[in-house]
């Protein structure tokens, strides 16, 4: 399997080499650093890493606009955000971005470890993070009711080909079997599949699914 590809974007060097150093030790893991005066974007489109380690206490740029921005243009890298001491007010901000993870920048190697692992897994750790803030559990649930009255009605966004797409993703298929099924390359559907979570504003395929199906932009019983 490939190693994970870790990119670690803070403005101090001391941070990033340390954060380089702890992950060294993970034989699966290759960690690469970005200096946020670059042009992060950039940076992230000519290495295309797995997951961006995302200061959120930086100078030049907000890393929590930074973080949307990724999630935005890049669906396929997982930001995690790493703050300094992440409260109630900085983790809601920190789930609009779409980003999969918010830690203390304390946190211990093995936790960034399996926190990064999970991110490439497609897991979203920072649901556990809600859980246990009902503060944040509340903003969360109100937001998405004002979501959902939002895309009431409204015609979907998405091509013939992509709603044809999510309905396979609905009916639980993998891109490997979407392709097959399509008779198109796989890297194809990935592409598709990644231009749905931005129209949509999706967190990943399981969000798109259920925006979609609530919305009655597809039905899993039949294929478009």
């Amino acid at each position: 399997m490939d190693k994970i590809k870790v990119m670690v974007i803070d403005e101090q060097a001391f941070f990033r080499a340390g954060v380089r150093e702890a992950l060294s030790s993970q034989s699966d893991m290759e960690v690469l650093e970005c200096d946020p005066t670059q042009d992060a974007l950039e940076v992230i489109e000519n290495y295309l890493p797995d997951v961006a380690l995302l200061g959120s206490d930086l100078a030049s740029l907000s890393g929590i606009d930074l973080g949307r921005k990724i999630a935005q243009h890049y669906p396929n890298t997982k930001v995690i955000v790493l703050s300094p001491a992440p409260d109630d007010t900085e983790l809601f901000e920190v789930i609009k971005t779409a980003a999969v993870a918010c830690l203390n920048k304390n946190t211990g190697t093995e936790e960034l470890a399996s926190t990064i692992r999970r991110a490439r897994a497609g897991e979203y750790p920072i649901n556990e993070s809600v859980m246990t803030r009902p503060m944040v559990a509340k903003q969360v649930l109100n937001q998405f009711r004002g979501l959902k009255r939002t895309l009431e009605g409204i015609a979907a966004p998405l091509t013939k080909r992509e709603t044809q797409i999510l309905t396979h993703v609905a009916e639980g298929n993998s891109n490997k079997e979407i392709a097959y099924m399509l008779e198109i390359s796989e890297q194809t559907i990935k592409n598709h599949v990644s231009a749905i979570l931005r129209k949509l504003n999706a967190n990943d395929r399981a969000h798109a699914v259920a925006l979609a199906l609530r919305s009655g932009w597809i039905s899993p019983e039949q294929k478009s």
